[in-house]
């Protein structure tokens, strides 16, 4: 029995040292595996010939592109992209995914390539005047399951949460009345008001600015090392500004007080 066991444990020291590295699995198969949402305009989202598109979509092609790969995109709700990465089941995830220390326990992630902080969107004949979080308390607040901005609401307290698999349908029921204000990234909501055609508006900023990375398996040195250095390098020779600007008119990898 000590000997089977020994032989085990000797097997799975063999295995994780030979481990391949992301870099190499990616190299080998020929294309990056990309999750997203696909329902997260400007970010991504499918137009109206259900074509994926956005300014995600455009990186994610952009940096495959440098890698010398071929970008394959897979789409979920937002609930269950970290965890499929978790199980394997794509090599990254690029939707916004806020770098925080806990999600750092759990992944590596890129340098940053957005930065930009969280605003509330309410109802444009909304009288009642939502300066922060702390304003709403006992209201009903629209948030995406599993976000960053739920886990801020729950943090604030007082606040009753409503959660939604994508910014649309949170749009769709702030603008019925269902709840009172919702929250979401500053950078998506001009456009997805704009898209939604609804009776909604802007509302204050709440929080400071977040920065936004690509998040991978831990583990992958050699695959870190690769992908900082395409997002540097379209840093350098301005493809990224180009894609940001076409999407926001501005370049979202610089703070809010820099652009």
């Amino acid at each position: 029995m000590k000997k089977t066991l020994l032989a085990l444990s000797l097997l799975g020291l063999t295995a994780h040292t030979f481990a391949a590295d992301l870099l190499e699995t990616v190299q080998q198969r020929g294309t990056l595996k990309i999750a997203l949402e696909g329902t997260y305009p400007p970010f991504n989202f499918k137009d109206k010939d259900q074509k994926l598109t956005g300014f995600e979509v455009e990186l994610g092609t952009a940096l495959a592109k440098k890698l010398k790969l071929k970008p394959e995109f897979i789409t979920g709700e937002w609930s269950g992209l970290l965890a499929g990465l978790q199980g394997g089941k794509f090599d990254v995830v690029l939707n916004q995914v806020s770098i925080t220390d806990k999600r750092k326990e759990v992944f590596d992630f890129s340098v940053p390539y957005t930065i930009s902080s969280a605003q509330l969107i309410v109802r444009k004949d909304e009288k009642r005047n939502f300066k922060s979080l702390a304003d709403l308390a006992g209201k009903k607040m629209g948030v995406t399951q599993g976000s960053n901005y739920a886990e801020m609401v729950k943090a604030q307290g007082g606040i009753e949460s409503k959660f939604y698999p994508s910014a649309p349908e949170i749009l769709q029921d702030l603008s019925l009345g269902r709840i009172d204000a919702a929250v979401n990234d500053s950078l998506l909501i001009p456009f997805a008001l704009k898209e939604a055609k609804l009776p909604l508006k802007a509302g204050a900023p709440v929080g400071g600015t977040t920065s936004m990375g690509i998040p991978f398996a831990k583990g992958n040195p050699k695959f870190k090392t690769a992908i900082d250095g395409a997002l540097t390098s379209l840093y350098k020779d301005g493809s990224f500004k180009k894609i940001s600007v076409k999407w926001f008119g501005i370049d979202v990898s610089k703070a809010p007080a820099a652009r």
